[in-house]
């Protein structure tokens, strides 16, 4: 009777796999139909560089220089099922995605392609920039050239500061991201020159830890040894320093003010304001990165070991628009300024939001 009970069990399961399988709805469609026309028509035949700046924040003639330094990373397989995603859309898809924090369905019906192609281009592009790419767009700056000089005394090299970038947390550990604002984050640590150009930057410690431990935590300091210390200007001896803020420890290569005090002399507060006025440098650097790239100022779909690449990538690629001289468009600023105020950065937003578009003088 066991043996008849089984064979009778098996029959029956097989009788409704039969059923199901008659019964399954036929497919429709093998892929869905998508409109390219936005971005093989209208941006490629009726763009503007001013339409490509603010679309893509660049020019096209930047665009193409970009492109062709990605083409060993981005470039498409010769041999695919479908037609490949050309080259020039690919580098698109990754600065639009960067310069407006959409969400991949969003952008891919703008482009025409599928969520799941968008996520793979972005990817594909920030490991390609850190891998390779980032060695170029993100080097020592060149000490030919003078940042600030006061009195004859100093000479800063570069200006240090850190700001917190949003992100989305792992359950695991998920207090160590939350800063002293309330929301989850990434450090960003950034050293810029004169020109506004990043030539160190460091994004791995989660938002809770102090300026002063991110530093400590930093390839900056453990090669602090490694930074010229004194140099001759104009047959004078100059001292080289990079200009901290008051969080940042004083150290024999890293200058900051005096704390306020009401004790302080005339000097020690024409010293901080001289100071002061140099640090604007790292400021406007950062209210250009954010304003370019809005991607840093919400909290993105990112996986929290991808944040890290992807802000290093933003940093790769505002030194690039620096370089090839883009000019940031002061609304960008002001739609920037509106999008942060969900998550506050303290003084950049106690200043206008065209104060770190100006230049700075001393």
């Amino acid at each position: 009777s066991n043996i008849f009970s089984k064979r009778n069990i098996k029959c029956g399961r097989s009788c409704v796999v039969h059923i199901h399988a008659s019964t399954r709805a036929p497919r429709t469609l093998w892929m869905k139909v998508r409109s390219q026309d936005w971005w093989e028509r209208i941006v490629m035949m009726e763009f503007t560089d001013s339409d490509w700046r603010d679309n893509f924040r660049m020019s096209l003639q930047s665009f193409t220089k970009l492109c062709q330094m990605m083409e060993r990373v981005m470039e498409p397989c010769e041999i695919t099922v479908h037609a490949p995603v050309p080259l020039g859309m690919r580098v698109a898809i990754v600065l639009y995605k960067l310069a407006n924090c959409a969400e991949y369905r969003v952008i891919g019906n703008q482009f025409g392609v599928h969520k799941s192609i968008m996520k793979k281009m972005v990817y594909l592009f920030c490991h390609g920039i850190v891998d390779s790419v980032i060695r170029k767009l993100i080097r020592v700056c060149n000490l030919d050239h003078e940042f600030v000089f006061i009195k004859t005394l100093f000479l800063f090299i570069g200006c240090v500061d850190e700001s917190r970038i949003p992100c989305l947390p792992p359950s695991d550990g998920y207090r160590d991201f939350i800063n002293r604002k309330g929301w989850p984050s990434y450090v960003l640590q950034a050293v810029c020159d004169d020109k506004y150009c990043f030539w160190n930057v460091s994004c791995k410690m989660p938002g809770s830890a102090h300026d002063a431990n991110a530093l400590k935590q930093s390839d900056l300091f453990r090669n602090a040894h490694l930074l010229p210390k004194v140099g001759y200007i104009e047959g004078q001896h100059v001292d080289f320093f990079l200009l901290g803020d008051p969080a940042f420890p004083l150290m024999p290569w890293l200058m900051k003010g005096y704390l306020q005090s009401p004790r302080l002399t005339p000097q020690k507060e024409s010293f901080n304001v001289y100071l002061s006025s140099a640090r604007t440098s790292i400021e406007i650097a950062f209210g250009r990165l954010k304003s370019r790239f809005r991607v840093l100022f919400k909290r993105s779909d990112f996986h929290f070991t991808f944040t890290t690449c992807m802000v290093a990538t933003c940093c790769a690629l505002h030194n690039f628009c620096e370089m090839e001289k883009e000019h940031a468009n002061p609304r960008w600023a002001e739609e920037a300024a509106s999008v942060g105020r969900q998550f506050p950065q303290g003084v950049f937003f106690v200043r206008s939001s065209t104060v770190y578009l100006l230049p700075v003088s001393v």
